[in-house]
């Protein structure tokens, strides 16, 4: 499996709500819930309105698109990671995953996802 690095700086947040977020942008992930406004977004497009903010990630994504009757996937990434000592903020869109470590801990990731048999791009 494939998995390509993305070259960005990102950061996850919690936000009064997504009037001055661009979704536009080439990554923004977005969370709505009862309890918060979430946004997952390159650090330089952060919006003025966050309360609070966590800076520092970095994120691989699953190439390909996966279909819903693939079993597993995540799971053993975030299992490899988790032995590890790497935790992982992951995100799902239709079409594949992205796993989010922190920046300190990106390299450490890499080693170990491409010692597994990960190909990184």
């Amino acid at each position: 499996m494939k998995l390509k690095k993305i070259d960005y700086n990102f950061s996850v947040c919690k936000v009064n709500d997504y009037s001055q977020t661009d979704l536009n942008q080439e990554y923004c992930f977005i969370g709505k819930t009862e309890e918060e406004n979430s946004l997952v977004c390159i650090t330089e497009n952060v919006p003025a309105n966050i309360i609070l903010c966590d800076d520092g990630w970095k994120a691989f994504r699953i190439e390909g698109t996966l279909d819903f009757s693939l079993i597993g996937i995540l799971s053993h990434i975030s299992t490899l990671l988790a032995e590890n000592k790497i935790g992982i903020f992951a995100i799902s869109t239709y079409n594949t995953d992205y796993i989010l470590v922190k920046e300190e801990n990106y390299q450490k990731a890499a080693d170990v996802l491409g010692d597994a048999g990960y190909e990184l791009l």
